[in-house]
């Protein structure tokens, strides 16, 4: 059985020993909910290998803090092993960054703040490191979405111990040029459509990408062509050519403001929408992360990249990141968590959640 009142780096170990790659969380999953329903304060619930604790003490607010279970495969980083480099003491193992530092947190305060001044709602899901539609949060937010209510969730991502508020959304498109084929020793009997492409490419290395002020926090948008198609053969001049653009843009837009900015920067080629996942605002300006930000200290930042956040704030929750490790190391071979940021995060939430 998890031991959730004694030192939290045995706990990280602990969990991060369990092998618990995507699909694989079932033992895991068990051993959370085994350590959950000891804890008499907390109502627990399982769906699948997700599972969801809350208290239920009638206070003013209820706030979500949640984590994933899973983690990439691993890569001869197991078991953990704890060693100090250059000067800090680390935890080393897959998931110990992404994100078993975080559920550590979150099992270990779980425990330690039996009567918090905020009701809370703590999620441990699976299948996070997959495609969306595996996605536990995902399963839960269509199929059980009371469960994720709150006034503001806090995700478990790694940040180096430091808010992250929101999240960027991101879209791809295909934008395509079209030419006639030819044999390419009679070039001049067609039109390259690849090199019809230099003109999309030309647009994008010119394009000045906007930075966005929402709820306090600057976000650096980015349009950037991320991969190049086309020709069927060395001797074929081709008629086809697709340019796939990546958008990442701040989370003040919805996908028809975003799609919009893109549709205008490729007026007069053919542009397709392949997918769409919209950003989260961070809601910083809203009591409880008022509250939550004066707690942990520092300067908040904007999150760049797209995180789980979005789905609370899909559900009109406001969210913001909030983890041990630095995430720069996530999903490397030598990833690990280092043991000042574990205290730093469990403090913090304590003081939030007692206070």
């Amino acid at each position: 059985m998890l031991d959730l009142t004694g030192d939290i780096v045995d706990l990280l170990r602990a969990i991060t020993d369990v092998e618990s790659v995507s699909g694989n969380e079932e033992a895991l999953a068990d051993l959370v909910e085994e350590a959950l329903r000891a804890l008499p304060h907390l109502e627990v619930l399982r769906d699948g290998d997700a599972l969801v604790a809350r208290t239920h003490l009638g206070r003013a607010e209820r706030v979500v803090i949640a984590g994933h279970l899973d983690t990439v495969p691993v890569a001869g980083n197991m078991p953990s092993s704890r060693q100090v480099v250059d000067g800090e003491d680390r935890v080393y193992g897959r998931g110990t960054c992404d994100m078993k530092g975080g559920v550590a947190v979150q099992l270990a305060v779980a425990a330690a703040v039996p009567e918090p001044v905020r009701d809370i709602t703590w999620i441990f899901y699976d299948h996070e490191e997959v495609d969306a539609e595996r996605n536990g949060l995902n399963r839960l937010s269509r199929t059980r979405p009371e469960l994720l209510a709150g006034d503001l969730a806090v995700l478990m991502e790694p940040t180096a111990a430091a808010i992250e508020g929101g999240c960027q959304g991101t879209l791809r498109v295909a934008v395509r040029t079209s030419g006639l084929a030819s044999h390419s020793a009679r070039s001049w009997l067609g039109r390259n459509a690849i090199h019809a492409a230099g003109e999309v490419l030309r647009r994008l290395e010119s394009y000045q990408p906007a930075q966005i002020l929402v709820d306090g926090l600057l976000y650096r948008e980015g349009m950037n062509a991320v991969a190049i198609t086309g020709g069927i053969a060395g001797n074929v001049v081709p008629d086809r050519c697709e340019v796939i653009v990546n958008y990442r843009f701040a989370p003040d837009k919805d996908e028809e403001a975003a799609v919009g900015e893109v549709r205008r920067l490729f007026d007069g080629y053919e542009v397709t929408l392949l997918d769409c996942a919209l950003g989260a605002r961070p809601g910083l300006d809203l009591p409880a992360a008022q509250a939550f930000a004066a707690a942990v200290g520092g300067e908040a930042r904007p999150k760049y990249g797209w995180t789980d956040v979005a789905r609370f704030s899909a559900l009109g929750i406001p969210a913001v990141n909030f983890g041990p490790a630095n995430p720069n190391l996530a999903h490397a071979d030598d990833e690990h968590c280092r043991v000042d940021d574990l205290y730093a995060c469990r403090d913090a939430l304590v003081r939030w959640l007692s206070v």
